[in-house]
């Protein structure tokens, strides 16, 4: 029985024990198998990312810049950092007018340090037109001043960049007359509110004058009602008095005569 049992357990150990050449053998298969999914599936993404930009670049090329679009954000959802898919993502925005998209995806390509110069450069110029199309000359000028300090020689750059000075200058120039008739207008205005009140303060003197002299009058008349009351009164006093002085005297006269 116990013959039986060690050589059951030594056999069970071939069995189950690889040798050092059979593990090394599955292990490469394996490694194989992993290596052989993981590059299939880049290869697989690489090409369809590579497909999206070249359908989204074939949109564009017609003029169907919102399905272009859709077909590089596409592209960014398999690969983020595709370069191509990003640099004209950004174009289809400006195409659309979405300046303020373009510009953020502009910026975020020339302010990455991977990006080679030649791209920096022409992020910033692209960058320099989705500033210029929102009236924003300032940073238009200092983007392109950007990509020639990448770029010296890139003239299309150059002649924006004096384009964008030129239209910074006029608007200064029509910021600078608004300014300037809103001033005069500010200070017609405020003339106007003088004269108001100063039309205001004499209307009311001329009220006040004019309800004085109604109080002087009204006090007149009453004076001179006074007055003659007063002249009345005294002519009656004086009558009652010359009465009876009157009186008096007839009875002086009559005593005179009895006497």
């Amino acid at each position: 029985m116990d013959g039986k049992v060690k050589s059951f357990n030594v056999w069970k150990m071939r069995k189950t024990v690889s040798s050092p050449q059979s593990t090394f053998h599955s292990l490469f298969i394996v490694m194989f198998i992993l290596l052989y999914i993981v590059l299939n599936h880049g290869v697989s993404n690489a090409q369809s990312e590579r497909k999206l930009v070249r359908d989204g670049n074939q949109m564009y090329k017609d003029k169907k810049y919102s399905d272009a679009e859709v077909n590089y954000k596409k592209s960014l959802d398999v690969n983020k950092d595709s370069k191509p898919a990003q640099f004209n993502l950004g174009d289809a925005y400006y195409k659309q007018g979405k300046f303020d998209d373009a510009c953020r995806q502009f910026e975020t390509i020339a302010s990455d340090k991977k990006v080679d110069k030649d791209q920096q450069a022409k992020a910033f110029h692209n960058l320099g037109n989705s500033y210029l199309q929102s009236k924003k000359f300032n940073e238009s000028i200092n983007a392109y001043k950007n990509a020639l300090k990448l770029n010296p020689k890139d003239n299309d750059t150059r002649y924006n960049l004096a384009y964008a000075q030129s239209m910074l200058q006029q608007q200064q120039q029509q910021q600078q007359k608004q300014d300037q008739n809103k001033d005069q207008k500010d200070k017609k205005d405020e003339k106007k509110d003088q004269q108001q009140k100063q039309n205001q303060k004499d209307q009311k003197q001329e009220q006040q004058k004019q309800d004085q002299e109604k109080q002087a009058q009204k006090r007149d008349k009453i004076s001179k009602e006074d007055a003659e009351k007063i002249l009345q009164a005294l002519n009656n006093d004086e009558k009652n008095t010359q009465k009876k002085q009157a009186k008096k005297e007839a009875t002086r006269i009559t005593i005179d005569k009895n006497w």
